[in-house]
């Protein structure tokens, strides 16, 4: 099966060009459109199923497939090449299944869109582009699919492209995205000189692991190439202070802010950390980096979600702080604590972004029939959805538990381990874990606090669209309960150690990943165990203390926002900090201020001071002359052949008299 290992990303690559080049003027169908994006996606699935079972039950834990030369430049020589090991294994099932689940919620969800045929065109190649991010054997081969996600998002949040916030916000994320990408080529150029004055030429990701301690433990060039790629990563993984883009990324259909926060483009800088874990390991002072900005962009993006009223900004602020948690694990050597939290993510996010869709769905059907222009996203117009909508409710409550880190639930198990982790880092330490846990009990708040608003209460929709209201179609549920029992189940392979001991299971994950990461890990996992003694009473202890604290942000939201006033009262009293937290604490304002219209007016002098003036005039000038002369010249043109013989015998006189004189 190896050797078709290239037919992953091939399957929605010919997707996306069939209903690209056809869907319009041959295809028309909506169901065979929809089918032939989701078959292709659904296709790499079973194809990425075989190699993970071939992967896990072989004894080689790396294959590397070479589809023939791409370039050769001096010493380099760039290949078209994958590489399959248990990282992107892993990685493939997720963005192919749920990516898969996210297609067949489209064909329901965009009925009727004129688009249709340009959404599924997009959405393929959406997946075919992360595909190739995952599977690239070298690091060029990984940037056709980085910049791959970044033109997608670009097109999909700019779907709906007649209306200005959508344009702006596409923009706006794809040239947030170019300022990380630049990091990443720099970093990658870096790299590939300082290994090149070392005697290795190569960027191949295999050869980077064997040859990274050529560039030193902890050397400034180590460090700097790190920090170089981090950079590429929050880009992509909108970490602060690049992770404006994200929120706005809400413009694009709900299945597009599914795919990008659950199965593809945010988690592409995490996984490319991971994919260089062995260099990022050299680098502790980039690690510590890794993860303070990772801790702060966790309790500050969860911050904001405390005042969002639209459903889906609320879950694209809880985004950006559980990729946070993600970073965090990475920056303490918790490389497969990472990656876990990234998958379990995958689940409970796809499943929390298509039931908000299912909302928006039912919400819109309600508000036309009603003929009212209410916002069908605005969380107050929402309430007591529950009877109304029981599978979108069930579904939407389980995933809600699963992100606040309840017990037994797929988040539970993934952010435990990266508050252990947190809590051991030898640098860091208990600032790390406190502030993690405290973003996690803000999760927890925030996400009740949408659950209250949106299902629970009195329903306060208008009267007249009430009745309108009712349960999505089986193509929407299907997705959302697939994903849900996903997000209960999906936790048990990596198990913590101080559970397993108790219930005797493995951490499969673990095992699975150590070919991977456990070189990496070595060190810091070392680290950890002096640092914490690691005794089952400490894990337990923390593991207590965190479900403690989001079960008090659980309570405190179901109190506050069911059988009190206090939102109401606390926004009265500090309506100043409320507007603050409304508004994103004004950093869109900030980065405006600082950048965005300097730059305005650095183009519109360009455009008036230096191009109206300098080189128009240049070209203005050179016209004007021409005109002068030749408008001193047109009276010499009279049209008299007299005057023109006239001319011609005062030219022989001079003539003559010029020779005769001589």
């Amino acid at each position: 099966m190896y050797d078709k290992l290239w037919l992953i990303p091939f399957f929605p690559l010919v997707g996306s060009i069939i209903n690209g080049l056809f869907g319009k003027r041959y295809i028309k169908s909506e169901k065979v459109i929809g089918g032939i994006g989701t078959l292709a996606v659904v296709c790499s699935f079973i194809v990425s199923l075989s190699c993970f079972f071939q992967l896990s039950a072989g004894t080689e834990k790396v294959y590397e497939a070479v589809y023939g030369s791409w370039m050769t430049v001096g010493q380099l020589q760039i290949n078209w090449e994958l590489l399959l090991d248990p990282l992107s294994a892993l990685m493939l099932l997720v963005v192919t299944g749920v990516g898969s689940l996210i297609h067949l919620y489209s064909i329901g969800y965009m009925h009727g869109e004129v688009g249709f045929y340009r959404f599924f065109s997009y959405l393929n190649l959406f997946v075919f582009a992360m595909l190739m991010l995952v599977l690239g054997g070298n690091a060029l081969v990984m940037f056709i699919g980085w910049e791959g996600v970044g033109l997608c998002s670009y097109l999909l949040i700019g779907y709906y492209f007649e209306k200005k916030s959508a344009g702006d916000a596409a923009k706006k994320a794809f040239v947030v995205n170019r300022i990380g990408d630049f990091g990443f080529l720099l970093g990658l150029l870096t790299l590939y000189w300082t290994l090149g004055s070392k005697g290795v030429w190569t960027i191949n990701f295999v050869e980077i692991s064997h040859n990274a301690h050529l560039l030193g433990p902890g050397s400034v060039v180590v460090t700097v190439i790190t920090l170089l790629f981090f950079l590429g990563a929050t880009g992509k993984s909108a970490q602060i202070p690049l992770y404006t883009w994200l929120p706005d990324a809400m413009e694009g259909p709900t299945p597009v802010s599914a795919l990008i926060h659950a199965a593809t483009m945010v988690t592409a800088g995490v996984y490319m950390i991971g994919r260089m874990n062995g260099l990022f390991a050299m680098a502790p002072d980039t690690m510590m980096v890794i993860a303070i900005v990772g801790a702060a962009t966790a309790i500050f993006a969860a911050s904001i979600g405390f005042a969002q009223n639209d459903i889906k900004r609320v879950l694209a602020y809880s985004t950006v702080s559980q990729l946070g948690y993600m970073f965090l694990a990475m920056g303490v050597g918790a490389f497969t604590a990472g990656i876990f939290h990234l998958m379990t993510h995958a689940f409970f996010k796809a499943c929390l972004f298509l039931g908000s869709g299912s909302v928006i769905h039912a919400m819109h059907h309600g508000l036309h029939h009603a003929h009212l222009n209410d916002d069908p996203q605005d969380m107050r117009n929402m309430g007591g959805l529950s009877k109304k909508m029981k599978v979108t409710y069930w579904t939407f409550l389980i995933a809600t538990i699963a992100i606040s880190g309840v017990p037994l639930f797929s988040g539970f198990f993934s952010k435990d381990e990266i508050l252990w982790w947190a809590a051991g880092s030898t640098r860091g330490g208990w600032m790390l874990w406190v502030v993690a846990a405290g973003a996690a009990g803000m999760t927890a708040f925030y996400m009740f606090r949408c659950v209250s608003m949106t299902f629970w209460g009195p329903q306060k929709t208008n009267a007249k669209a009430k009745d309108h209201i009712h349960e999505s179609p089986w193509v929407i549920t299907l997705p959302l309960v697939v994903l849900a029992f996903l997000a209960v189940v999906g936790g048990y392979v990596g198990v913590p150690a101080a559970l397993g001991h108790f219930v005797h299971i493995p951490n499969y994950l673990e095992g699975f990943l150590e070919p991977v990461f456990g070189h990496a890990q070595e060190t810091y996992q070392i680290a950890i165990k002096a640092n914490m003694a690691h005794s089952l009473l400490a894990e337990f202890g923390l593991m207590g203390m965190s479900v403690l604290i989001a079960g008090i942000g659980i309570a405190l939201a179901c109190y506050f926002y069911l059988k009190t006033d206090v939102p109401a009262r606390f926004v009265a009293a500090f309506p100043k900090l409320h507007r603050a937290v409304f508004n994103k604490w004004y950093i869109d304002e900030l980065y405006d201020f600082l950048f965005v219209n300097p730059c305005k007016r650095f183009g519109l002098f360009l455009w008036k001071g230096f191009d109206v003036n300098v080189v128009d005039g240049v070209v203005n000038g050179v016209g004007r002359v021409m005109q002068l002369f030749s408008a001193g010249l047109r009276y010499i043109q009279t049209g008299f052949v007299q005057n023109y013989a006239m001319g011609m015998v005062i030219g022989v006189v001079v003539i003559v008299g010029f020779y005769v004189l001589r």
